[in-house]
C-alpha cells in the first residue's frame, strides 16, 4: 500500500468520547500519511473519557459549521456513551454521517459510534458488530448483528471496544486506502 497521503479522513466527535478510540484510530491513519481533521459540533476542545473517568481534552480541528462532508474522502466515528449519544440528537451531525453513507463512501466506527450511523440510516442490511449494549438498536435498525473484534460490510468497518483497536485500525487502514481506487473508478 502506498499509503493514505491522498486521503481526507473526517473524525465527528463530540464532549465524552472515548479518548483512545479517537487518538488511536487518528495515530494509525497520520502513520499512513492520511490528513485527518477532527470535527465537532463546537470549535476549540472536546472533552476525553477513559470509561466513565474524565482524560484530557482534545483539540478540534474545525467546527461542524465550517466543514462540509465533500472535502472528505472516509469518516471515523469513534464511540464513548455520551458521544455518539450527543451527535444523533444533533441534525447536522445526522446529515454528515448520512452524507458518507447516501455516497457509499468508507465510514469507520466503534464501540457506541454506530449509535449515529443508526440515525443517519447507515446500517440497514449491514453486518456490524459493536459495543454490547447497542446489539439490539443495531438489529432494530436492520443490522446483521455479530460478536467480532471487527466486522467489514462493503464501505463499512466496526469494532466493539478498545481492546479491538489493533484489528480496527488495520481494516480501517485497508478501507481506507482502497477508497482512493473506488473513487478513481
Amino acid at each position: 500500500m502506498a499509503g493514505l497521503s491522498d486521503r481526507r479522513i473526517a473524525v465527528l466527535a463530540t464532549d465524552g468520547v472515548e479518548q483512545v478510540e479517537l487518538t488511536g484510530p487518528v495515530k494509525a491513519l497520520q502513520a499512513e500519511s492520511a490528513q485527518v481533521a477532527v470535527i465537532a459540533p463546537k470549535a476549540g476542545e472536546i472533552q476525553g473519557m477513559n470509561h466513565d473517568q474524565k482524560a484530557d481534552k482534545l483539540p478540534v480541528d474545525h467546527d461542524l459549521a465550517s466543514v462540509s462532508p465533500d472535502q472528505f474522502d472516509a469518516l471515523l466515528l469513534p464511540g464513548g456513551v455520551a458521544n455518539p449519544d450527543t451527535l444523533r440528537t444533533i441534525p447536522e451531525a445526522v446529515a454528515f454521517v448520512r452524507h458518507f453513507v447516501e455516497a457509499g463512501k468508507p465510514v469507520a466506527a466503534i464501540c457506541h459510534g454506530p449509535w449515529t450511523l443508526i440515525e443517519a440510516d447507515g446500517v440497514r442490511g449491514r453486518r456490524v458488530t459493536s459495543w454490547p449494549s447497542l446489539k439490539t438498536d443495531l438489529k432494530n435498525a436492520g443490522a446483521d448483528w455479530e460478536d467480532k473484534s471487527v466486522v467489514v460490510d462493503g464501505p463499512l468497518v466496526t469494532s466493539r471496544n478498545p481492546n479491538d483497536l489493533e484489528d480496527f485500525c488495520r481494516e480501517m487502514v485497508r478501507l481506507f486506502g482502497g477508497a482512493s481506487s473506488r473513487q478513481a473508478a
